[in-house]
């Protein structure tokens, strides 16, 4: 059976004692509101308070506040300066670093397509089961490498688009048409090198960039993927979508179906 102490019949604290816990006049402390306990009332039931000094709340109460420095408008406006020159300084620190990298991806740019034209990859042309002829490797080709430059007749825009129309009645179509910008379109229709003979997959081992050496655009194959001998050489034509459909042939198991 619980028993239950009668409060109002307590005996008085004894003096050496510990003050007592504070008393709820209701019987619950939720129900009397916000009232603070000094930090002595807490030293006599909280360990850590205990450990404090009792004299710590009248220390910091009387503690003398340090005068604030006050610095004059002159005084603002010159560290605002010193700290915008600092900026600055460091802006045109990273200006340049970012110009001799940019200078040195450049110029490790021209050295590989410069090595691209005077050691030309090992390929050859042979039929393709994925459409007439194909390029293939007669070398190992590391992931990231240049593989060929696609070569062809730079041309306006304008004058690819009434070309599309003459080649589409001669039934040569427009595949040999390569788009370098909104401007200019290469044309390897009936002037190019091997690079023409490179078939789509939807599952490619290259992919086309336009790179820029000496100020001048050029389309250049690079391996997406370490390719082996004998491979034959893919990239994906990224044809616009059109309503007529050109069934495509890759074989590939992501094949889309179309090249367009």
């Amino acid at each position: 059976m619980l028993n239950i102490q009668d409060t109002s019949r307590a005996p008085s604290p004894v003096p050496d004692a510990p003050a007592p816990i504070r008393k709820h006049i209701t019987g619950s402390a939720r129900t009397e509101g916000y009232y603070k306990i000094s930090h002595a009332e807490k030293s006599a039931y909280v360990a850590q308070y205990a450990l404090r000094s009792t004299n710590a709340e009248s220390t910091v109460a009387h503690e003398t506040p340090q005068p604030q420095h006050v610095t004059s408008s002159r005084s603002n406006r010159a560290n605002a300066r010193r700290r915008a020159q600092g900026l600055e300084e460091i802006n045109q620190v990273q200006r340049a670093v970012a110009l001799s990298k940019g200078e040195t991806a450049a110029a490790e740019l021209n050295l590989k397509f410069n090595q691209l034209q005077t050691r030309k990859k090992h390929l050859r042309f042979a039929r393709s089961p994925i459409h007439d002829w194909g390029l293939y490797a007669m070398e190992r080709i590391s992931r990231g490498e240049m593989v060929i430059e696609y070569v062809g007749e730079v041309i306006r825009a304008q004058v690819a688009d009434k070309r599309e129309k003459v080649y589409e009645r001669q039934g040569i179509g427009s595949s040999y048409l390569f788009r370098i910008d909104e401007d200019l379109v290469v044309d390897a229709t009936k002037k190019g090198n091997l690079g023409r003979l490179i078939n789509h997959s939807c599952d490619p081992n290259c992919t086309a960039k336009i790179i820029t050496i000496n100020g001048e655009k050029k389309i250049v194959i690079y391996a997406k993927q370490d390719i082996e001998l004998g491979e034959e050489i893919t990239y994906d034509y990224h044809f616009p979508i059109e309503q007529d459909k050109i069934p495509c042939l890759c074989g590939s198991a992501k094949c889309r179906g179309y090249l367009n």
